[in-house]
């Protein structure tokens, strides 16, 4: 399953994934990650979400995203929801195909391995395709 929050820069985006990760710590039965660009969210998140700076690491494009949640969950197959801060800024692309190309295979993903996603993407709602809309 993948959930998207959508809206332009200072929509409350943030403020509603903050709420959404501090009750899946308390729901989940498995780990909750969050991979943010850098650390914002490091005291406003439950200490017991684990916190990925997705800038320590080289994370070029989409499909390498896709390399570095399968290890991830490769590396930890307690993993139940994973939470994707800004997904534009960490992966440095804001092309609409290539975006709903990556959410269907996060959709495929968390079906096959039982994961929830949220995703956050600074974008305006009129600038993306139904293909992504259809996530929220």
């Amino acid at each position: 399953m993948v959930r998207v929050l959508l809206g332009n820069k200072g929509s409350g985006k943030t403020k509603k994934l903050i709420e959404m990760i501090n009750s899946a710590v308390l729901t989940e039965h498995g780990n909750v990650v969050c991979i943010e660009w850098d650390r914002e969210l490091t005291y406003d998140i439950h200490y017991h979400i684990r916190l990925v700076e997705a800038s320590d690491f080289y994370i070029p494009g989409y499909e390498a995203l896709k390399g570095f949640i399968s290890g991830l969950y490769a590396g930890n197959y307690d993993i139940t929801h994973i939470f994707v801060d800004n997904l534009t800024k960490i992966v440095r692309n804001k092309e609409v195909p290539q975006m709903e190309e990556f959410l269907d295979w996060l959709d495929r993903f968390g079906e096959r391995n039982n994961l929830k996603f949220t995703v956050t993407i600074s974008m305006d709602e009129a600038e993306l395709s139904e293909g992504v809309r259809k996530f929220q």
